[in-house]
């Protein structure tokens, strides 16, 4: 058949200056708004712990579970993760040994 390759694969009409101008500014503005979400949701925003205390997260009954016990009772912590020997008492003793708590 001749000339049906050009007419199945011509485009019907051309994009006008208005049309290409508003695809091209919606893709600006869903570019800075991907990158924007990017730039927030980078990095930590939580502070370290503060001196004598721990920070570990560690598996709990429902997901992640945080626990940061102070003073006295980081070193229990520590000493009691250390008879144990399990992922939540592994990430227990490196959060102590990152605070430097002897036990």
């Amino acid at each position: 058949m001749e000339g049906h390759w050009r007419r199945v694969n011509t485009p019907l009409r051309r994009l006008t200056s208005r049309e290409r101008n508003a695809v091209i500014a919606g893709l600006a503005v869903t570019i800075v708004a991907i990158l924007g979400l990017i730039l927030v949701s980078a990095g930590s925003t939580q502070p370290p712990p503060p001196a004598g205390c721990i920070r570990a997260l560690v598996a709990g009954r429902t997901g992640g579970e945080v626990i940061h016990p102070c003073g006295e009772a980081a070193k229990t912590t520590c000493a009691q993760a250390a008879t144990f020997d399990t992922p939540r008492s592994r990430a227990v003793l490196e959060s102590c040994r990152e605070a430097g708590i002897k036990f």
